[in-house]
């Protein structure tokens, strides 16, 4: 009896335990709405996360881009400066010029250097038995194509009689192409058009991994922009041209503004080919920019589709385009400085110039345009296209133009052309724009005495195809910020599509996120081929597939051997400290010009400002355009009051090796223009010893902070001179000198 009652017991007892248990597990399982809760309050998480990671992404894109454009505005400060140099040598009468005017102009006149005497160059160059790379033979083959291929990735180098050898074969080819390539999709499945590669060896590579070699059946359009920035820039070209050379209806290579001596001082291309090459490097780059002189200027496919490196404008003209001698502008930046130092010469002609300067964007953002009160042909009219359209005739007095042969009136028509001169800095640190010459009144009968009007329009076709960008609004203004070419609008794109019949315009010349971009109704498309081109992990590259129907179709990739491994915060952070720390230098800088900008606000001298201060203060110096509400924090520090600690974002970073005997405000000047300084004093140094003597470099600094407008006396600079001269021998370790310019953080000091 007992033991039944305790066997009766235990049951209820496990009985009762086991519904305890349910109820405590229904207790804990959610009901229908709090999941739904959770899911929303997970949803909101993400999306913020996302935003968040979204807006940093998209800041440190504009800091990037804008420091980027930030530079070229620089690079037309050195041409300026070249031609300055030339014309102060030409005004003294001194012969130290001619290294100057030599490398400038390194290819001579289009007359010197006979393809003969090129040939013999390269054919006195022996080739060492010891040497173990590929040894060429011309005609090229695919198999020799192959090996070039495999020698570069195994990091080897070519011998430099080949590379001349090659250089020369090329400029053979590209003499007989035209300016304007037309090609088909009817002997192919498709075509691919690459954008920009930059040096970006990798790039090639994965492109020719993906898609396949160049062949007949897979035939390529590389639009431009080989080189600079990137390591591998003779590599790549070498690649292109060889490709060239097997297959040159297969083949097209258009010119970008990269493809230009003078942006190649700047931006690594002439460094990396004396590095490489140092005993036939002057030939190698003398040959290899006569060769981008002849690299045509636009491709179109199917007569359908207009394939140019920049862009156009609303004085595009592709007839106009097709009759220039391209050869002759070896350099679209030094035609551009000639234009402006002769205004007289230009006075000469029976031409109205007048300073034109009514362009500009209305509050609307589009453009608001004046014509001349001559003219009565309407500028967004197509057929007014037609009618200005200009045909060049030669006579033995010199070129004339003529209306074309479609006018059947026998009046005179007044054409427009206008020159967009570049936007200038002031000393003050200010910006001005140089008058925008418009030429009116044009009398097409008229024979002129010189080519001089030629030459500019000739220019300006160039330099609109190289430089130009598109952008969301109507009309065509002066790319300032990049300091040449034009931004066009869409109604730009739609009238020269009309006119010449095609249905789609592919650009290049802009690095964008994904690798490519579609704008002005998806009737322009920017390629961009160089991935990760600011820093590892910043964007994408990509190319383009066009079959017969036309419709464009993107293949997006990344060289990148690490960031697949990151999560996308940490990649997103690696971008953007990268850009943030060149932010930084852009700052020190210009370090004393925004500082005075800050304390015209701190009237009292406390050394805080309100956050919309610092903004416009820092806008008014630098002229970036970024958010800088939004990089507020990552610059300086804020207190709880939201007050702005402004020279705070000079705390943490100093010269390397700071000269105690040499000005503050100098050692500032020396640093913002240390890129320029070392391209300059790497032309004095003619056998790149890295030498300078003190004289070549007090000279060359006197003209230098002349043409820049900086206040410095004679004792200052040779203080300058004497500190440097380490060694105390009377030159001067430039290499040493610029690493020593070099911002540190002071916690790593």
């Amino acid at each position: 009896m007992g033991c039944s009652s305790s066997a009766v017991m235990e049951n209820q007892s496990k009985r009762s335990d086991r519904v305890a248990s349910q109820a405590d597990e229904l207790a804990r399982t959610p009901s229908p709405f709090a999941a739904i809760k959770a899911a929303i309050l997970i949803q909101g998480w993400y999306r913020r996360y996302v935003a968040r990671m979204e807006m940093r992404r998209r800041y440190t894109w504009s800091i990037f881009q804008s420091i980027e454009y930030s530079g070229e505005q620089d690079q037309l400060q050195l041409s300026h400066f070249f031609s300055f140099l030339m014309n102060h040598y030409v005004q003294s009468g001194e012969t130290g010029g001619d290294w100057l005017s030599h490398l400038l102009t390194p290819s001579g006149h289009p007359g010197d250097n006979s393809d003969t005497e090129q040939e013999a160059e390269y054919e006195s160059i022996n080739v060492p038995d010891s040497y173990t790379g590929p040894r060429l033979s011309f005609p090229l083959t695919v198999a020799d194509a192959s090996t070039l291929l495999k020698t570069f990735k195994q990091q080897q180098q070519l011998h430099g009689r080949y590379v001349l050898q090659l250089l020369h074969e090329t400029r053979k080819t590209l003499k007989q192409m035209p300016n304007i390539t037309h090609i088909s999709t009817c002997y192919s499945k498709e075509i691919t058009i690459c954008g920009d590669l930059h040096g970006k060896l990798d790039d090639l590579m994965l492109i020719f991994y993906k898609n396949g070699l160049p062949s007949p059946e897979k035939p390529y359009v590389f639009n431009g922009d080989f080189v600079d920035r990137g390591k591998n820039s003779l590599e790549v070209i070498i690649i292109l041209f060889a490709f060239l050379l097997i297959y040159p209806n297969d083949v097209h290579l258009n010119r970008g503004n990269h493809e230009d001596h003078i942006v190649n001082l700047r931006y690594g291309f002439t460094k990396e080919v004396m590095q490489k090459y140092k005993a036939c490097g002057k030939k190698i780059l003398r040959l290899v920019q006569d060769v981008f002189s002849w690299l045509p200027l636009a491709t179109i496919v199917d007569s359908k589709v207009l394939v140019v490196h920049g862009g156009i404008s609303d004085t595009t003209d592709l007839d106009f385009l097709a009759s220039i001698d391209r050869h002759r502008f070896k350099s679209a930046l030094r035609s551009q400085a000639r234009a402006l130092e002769n205004p007289n010469e230009k006075s000469s002609t029976n031409l109205c110039l007048k300073a034109q300067t009514s362009s500009r964007l209305d509050k609307n953002g589009n453009v608001r345009r004046k014509l001349p009160e001559t003219s009565s042909i309407s500028a967004t009219d197509p057929s007014s296209f037609r009618k200005q359209r200009l045909v060049i005739s030669s006579h033995s007095s010199g070129s004339s133009l003529s209306r074309s042969d479609g006018e059947q009136d026998g009046g005179k028509e007044e054409g427009v052309l206008q020159h967009y001169s570049n936007q200038e800095r002031l000393p003050d640190g200010g910006h001005r724009f140089t008058p925008i010459l418009e030429v009116s009144c044009l009398d097409c009968e008229v024979a002129f005495p010189n080519d001089l009007l030629r030459e500019e329009m000739e220019w300006k076709q160039i330099v609109d195809i190289l430089w130009s960008d598109p952008r969301n609004f109507v009309g065509c203004i002066p790319n300032s910020f990049r300091g040449g070419g034009c931004y066009f609008g869409h109604n730009v794109t739609e009238s020269l599509l009309r006119r010449y019949d095609l249905e789609l315009l592919i650009r290049s010349h802009e690095c964008k996120q994904e690798g490519y971009e579609l704008c002005h109704n998806r009737k322009v498309i920017t390629i961009f081929s160089a991935s990760n081109y600011y820093e590892e992990g910043s964007n994408r590259g990509a190319y383009i597939k066009l079959g017969p129907n036309r419709v464009p179709r993107f293949v997006q990739y990344r060289v990148s051997k690490s960031t697949r491994k990151l999560t996308l915060r940490e990649r997103v952070s690696v971008v953007e400290a990268s850009a943030l720390k060149s932010l930084r230098e852009k700052f020190y800088a210009h370090k004393s010009e925004v500082i005075d900008a800050f304390k015209q606000y701190d009237k009292d001298q406390t050394g805080k400002i309100s956050t919309s201060q610092w903004a416009s203060a820092v806008e008014s110096v630098l002229h970036l355009h970024l958010p800088w509400r939004t990089l507020r924090s990552r610059l300086v520090r804020v207190d709880a009051e939201g007050s702005v600690d402004y020279l705070s974002s000079f705390e943490d970073l100093q010269i390397e090796q700071p000269m105690k005997e040499v000005q503050p405000n100098l050692i500032e000047t020396l640093y913002r223009h240390r890129a320029d300084l070392e391209i300059i004093f790497g032309m004095i140094d003619k056998d790149h010893s890295g030498m300078i003597s003190i004289e070549e470099f007090r000279q060359t600094w006197k003209l230098f902070s002349s043409h820049l407008h900086v206040n410095l006396d004679d004792e200052c600079i040779d203080g300058l001179a004497r500190s440097i001269d380490f060694n105390k021998d009377g030159s001067i370790d430039f290499n040493e000198f610029l690493e020593a310019f070099r911002l540190v953080q002071k916690d790593n000091q």
